[in-house]
């Protein structure tokens, strides 16, 4: 049998067929839905301005302490936030 037939047979692999691309979609991680946490700021600048906070407050927190894991909760939560901001449907101008 030929490595190709192997891996058509393996579940997950592509077996020489292409997926499409960007099979990762940011919005629904390890399968599951993605919740965006709409009480964000709404622009890219002011949620920078947080993710640089809680990363300073992250990296000066003890490893495994309750502020580490809630400023790293903070940061996914920022970053998510950031992500649907840059995926948006833009609307043509007419």
């Amino acid at each position: 049998m030929a490595k190709s037939e192997k891996q058509q047979d393996k579940p997950g692999k592509q077996g020489g067929k292409k997926q499409a691309a960007g099979g990762h979609h940011v919005a629904k991680a390890h399968g599951r839905p993605i919740a965006v946490d709409a009480s964000l700021p709404g622009t890219r600048a002011e949620l920078l301005e947080r993710h640089t906070a809680a990363r300073r407050r992250r990296n000066e927190a003890a490893l495994g302490s309750d502020e580490f894991r809630a400023a790293v909760d903070e940061l996914g939560r920022i970053e998510i936030r950031i992500a649907d901001i840059e995926q948006a449907p833009t609307t043509p101008q007419a």
